[in-house]
């Protein structure tokens, strides 16, 4: 629909209409071979003068901005119930992240509709008309900066955003749920303050397995000075977390002569003189691996901390900050060696949550 098809009094009223809105018209000379030849004659869109096109527009801009909210609240869902390690088949890419998948189409959806609500509000309902102003120098005069104010106002008024309510509230909430998105993400700099580093997988009764032979331990198979690894019954290598599970459940069990024993709590949680400490240094967790048998010493090969297994395996030498957690063991009905507990305090080094 053109301009000259719209009644008269259906047109709406131009802004400055004869105050260099179409800029100054010249025409080429000697001295001013470049005519400027002004702005084309503005055409009105249909939702100019039909109100009913109007708020259709209107309505379209605001479901785009309502998609937008709903696709950032499924962002967060997405984020909250899908597992990381599920999988979904998208063709023709393959195999994806379904978590992935699912937080880079929501996040995406968000976005892309509030810059098309965005888009269609400012080709549909804002003002078009082309006005044409001269440069003025940097440093405005009073008079400019009332100008200006004037524009803006202007411009506000034609922007409709006081008029159309619908658009501004939804657009509101698209941009104020979008951001959400960027504090959920903040999730992944690290755990939530849970006590996951102060538990392992050792509970009462469960079985000390040898490492190599992977196989449950009874008190005849250590012998006095030797050093063996162990592993709780049921941590399997091929398990998904075993790596998590073994870097703090990690254990080293050594056999002492009772009299040896100085520490009156380490020789009530041993054996018949079977100590088992956790392997893990506590230094910055390296895994503890050389023994010395005359002085019952074993030492970190990453930074040289020495503990006395002897002793309550207190720190003799190097930068660990504290001993190493024993686990307090027993024989059962069967006689092998099992715990009678999870460790008394956090294994490995020490942590900003830790008491």
């Amino acid at each position: 629909m053109s301009s000259q098809d719209i009644p008269e009094e259906n047109v709406p009223a131009e802004r400055d209409a004869h105050e260099g809105a179409h800029g100054a018209v010249s025409v080429a000379d000697e001295k001013n071979p470049f005519a400027d030849p002004g702005l084309p004659p503005h055409e009105h869109r249909i939702q100019d003068i039909d109100e009913r096109a109007a708020k259709r527009s209107e309505r379209a801009v605001a479901f785009l901005f309502t998609v937008s909210m709903l696709a950032t609240v499924g962002f967060i869902a997405s984020y909250v119930t899908i597992p990381a390690d599920r999988s979904i088949f998208v063709f023709p890419i393959g195999h994806l992240s379904a978590l992935n998948f699912a937080l880079g189409l929501t996040l995406g959806t968000a976005l892309f509709t509030i810059g098309a609500g965005a888009v269609h509000w400012a080709r549909t309902l804002m003002s078009d008309v082309e006005v044409a102003d001269d440069r003025h120098p940097i440093a405005a005069p009073p008079e400019v900066r009332a100008k200006v104010h004037a524009d803006f106002k202007a411009g506000a008024t034609e922007s409709a955003i006081g008029r159309r309510k619908l658009i501004r509230n939804t657009m509101f909430g698209a941009l104020t749920l979008v951001p959400l998105s960027g504090v959920v993400l903040l999730r992944d700099l690290g755990p939530l303050p849970e006590d996951k580093l102060r538990h392992t997988l050792w509970a009462k009764g469960k079985l000390l397995v040898n490492m190599n032979t992977d196989e449950p331990l009874r008190p005849s198979d250590v012998a006095v000075g030797s050093l063996t690894f162990c592993k709780p019954e049921g941590l399997e290598e091929h398990d998904e977390d075993f790596q998590n599970e073994i870097a703090k459940a990690a254990l080293m069990i050594v056999r002492l002569q009772p009299d040896d024993i100085k520490d009156k709590q380490e020789l009530e949680w041993s054996h018949e003189g079977i100590v088992a400490y956790s392997k893990i240094c506590t230094h910055v967790g390296c895994p503890i691996s050389l023994y010395e048998q005359q002085t019952h010493h074993v030492l970190c090969p990453c930074h040289q901390s020495t503990f006395d297994l002897s002793d309550g395996a207190k720190v003799i030498f190097g930068p660990a900050g504290h001993a190493l957690p024993q686990l307090r063991i027993g024989v059962n009905d069967e006689g092998y060696l099992e715990a009678l507990g999870d460790f008394e305090e956090p294994v490995g080094p020490a942590f900003w949550e830790r008491g």
